[in-house]
């Protein structure tokens, strides 16, 4: 019996859902449902697992159009074809999602229960026309994206983070937690990453901080950036390791990996929630220490936020030079002073002065980003840590960007500028055997 035949066995219980989708949407969800169930019952989709994309994708719309036609659907030619890419989405992607991953210009994407979807174009949030089935729809979305990756969520683990097939992160939170529904929310990295010269042409920093990044990090100097919650830190990151050479040893420890080196020895590393019974969980912690015995030139770790930060620290003391890292900070020097207090949580034993003097000899630089309200991302301060004075580290700034105000259509105005000081590192820079063809004054 043929595929067409198989189809034919029984109609769908849609012959009896009148109305084009875009008048009653609720009765096309409802038809999109029973055309996915019915698929789900009479084909045999395990066959279709060793079929190339283009073959299965091929396939499949011959199988709903099948379905359609047999089930005499009161759908025109366009609704018919928007229907029949919705359940290959359905069946191979991420159902209602999938249109929006495709869209590159959309860098966040925010589901707010399976009614309420935002997306974040070129900085600014917008809502979308687009909804899921019912709760349980949503779930069905989320588990597919956490097992893919070896994750899990439920009632007993109900937060996890995760990331899409082309790095993109993810987060997820469901009841009892989220009071409203499952909430899921994706930050997009796309398959071709934001690059240090597009930021320049971004106006995120000027050709004259690009050079100078260059020169401090093939000089091995280590690298704080700092920035809030969707500032591009881990964007900036990625495009400031580009300058690191290809002859070196990377490894990358992240809690959801996201980075996406170019550099062709390169060892991702990637935490492990604990299992069902709440054990065989693997932190950064036990990956920065683990990275130290695996000979690596250089370690980059995506974000410290706990007690991998003194660990961290250690190992950029100990001829790790040249390591990279991003925090959650409001400010330069709140980065530093959120280092010290993250190490004295996990470090007691320490004093805050000894925190300071370890901090003040692990790191060379702090690069801070911001995100302003018209939605656009600068790089706001290059920082250098010269030393300690007395018990207080000492942070004197290179290059920054300083706002004056805001113009008619609510864009940040302001000027990148150089303060005139020449930072230490330079003689460290010079010694390496490199130089910087910039200038140190506005």
């Amino acid at each position: 019996m043929d595929l067409h035949q198989r189809l034919q066995k029984g109609k769908s219980r849609t012959n009896d859902i009148q109305g084009p989708p875009e008048m009653v949407p609720h009765i096309y969800q409802q038809i999109k449902a029973e055309i996915h169930n019915q698929l789900i019952d009479e084909l045999d989709l395990s066959k279709f697992d060793v079929l190339e994309s283009d073959d299965l994708q091929k396939e499949l719309r011959g199988a709903i159009e099948a379905v359609a036609n047999v089930s005499a659907l009161p759908l025109n030619r366009h609704e018919r074809e928007r229907l029949v890419q919705e359940v290959i989405d359905e069946v191979t992607g991420l159902g209602p999602l999938e249109p929006l991953l495709a869209d590159p210009s959309i860098s966040d994407i925010l589901v707010n229960g399976y009614n309420t979807v935002y997306i974040e174009r070129k900085g600014l949030l917008s809502k979308v026309p687009v909804t899921f089935r019912d709760d349980a729809h949503l779930m069905q979305i989320i588990n597919r994206i956490v097992t893919r990756v070896g994750r899990r969520v439920d009632e007993s683990s109900p937060m996890v983070d995760a990331r899409l097939m082309d790095g993109s992160r993810v987060n997820a939170i469901i009841p009892p937690l989220a009071l409203d529904g499952p909430s899921l929310s994706i930050r997009r990295f796309g398959t071709n990453p934001l690059t240090i010269d597009k930021l320049v042409q971004n106006n995120s920093m000027t050709e004259n901080m690009k050079q100078f990044l260059a020169a401090c990090v093939r000089a091995r100097l280590n690298v704080l950036i700092s920035g809030g919650t969707g500032t591009g830190k881990t964007t900036l990151l990625n495009a400031v390791s580009a300058f690191i050479p290809n002859t070196e040893r990377i490894v990358t420890i992240e809690d959801a990996a996201e980075l996406q080196l170019q550099q062709p020895h390169v060892v991702r590393l990637e935490t492990r929630p604990a299992n069902i019974e709440g054990k065989g969980a693997i932190v950064a912690r036990d990956l920065v220490v683990n990275s130290l015995r695996m000979r690596p030139d250089r370690i980059i770790v995506g974000e410290v936020r706990s007690a991998e930060v003194m660990d961290m620290l250690q190992a950029m003391n100990t001829g790790h030079e040249g390591s990279m890292t991003t925090v959650h900070a409001n400010s330069p020097r709140d980065s530093l002073a959120r280092l010290v207090a993250m190490a004295g949580l996990f470090s007691a034993h320490f004093s805050e002065t000894l925190m300071n003097h370890t901090l003040a000899s692990a790191l060379d630089l702090v690069v801070h980003i911001n995100r302003f309200s018209d939605g656009t991302r600068k790089v706001v301060s290059i920082s250098e840590i010269s030393g300690m004075e007395g018990n207080v580290i000492s942070l004197q700034e290179v290059f920054a960007f300083r706002q004056t105000g805001v113009d008619a259509e609510g864009r940040a105005l302001g000027k990148f500028m150089a303060t005139g000081i020449r930072p230490r590192c330079m003689e460290r820079i010079e010694r390496a055997g490199f130089s910087f063809d910039g200038t140190f004054t506005s």
